[in-house]
């Protein structure tokens, strides 16, 4: 494959796809960078799945203001395991798909911390998806 066909199969792909000369996709890699949150977003449909996600957040940050306080690594830990569980169930149990952080483990916990934050501002609802402000 040349490099215009190249240039060509990518502008036309979705991001981080490439097609070969048959135009099938070959591999996504990732969503693009600028398209992680949208991708992200998709993820959490399911409000009881986002509840959890700010309840494992909540966690989270409790643990790390605590391990501060106390000059122990022993509540961050605490706080970052009930928060990975908090979320894994959500994902498991009611959104019915794989974790984000499996395959993209940096991005989806600035991601969360964002989808945290789009929650208190009041751009995400955690009552229902047609009150959300975002996208």
């Amino acid at each position: 494959m040349n490099q215009t066909t190249t240039q060509a199969s990518k502008a036309n792909s979705p991001a981080g796809a490439e097609k070969t000369s048959h135009g099938s996709l070959i591999h996504i890699k990732r969503p693009a960078k600028l398209k992680f949150y949208d991708f992200y977003l998709n993820e959490h449909q399911n409000i009881a799945c986002r509840r959890l996600h700010f309840a494992g957040s909540s966690f989270g940050l409790l643990g790390l203001a605590k391990s501060i306080k106390n000059r122990s690594a022993k509540p961050l830990l605490k706080g970052i395991a009930a928060g990975y569980a908090c979320a894994w169930v959500g994902h498991f149990f009611f959104e019915k798909n794989k974790p984000a952080s499996f395959k993209f483990p940096l991005q989806s916990f600035v991601s969360d911390f964002r989808m945290y934050s789009d929650v208190l501002r009041g751009n995400l609802s955690l009552k229902d998806r047609k009150f959300d402000k975002v996208r």
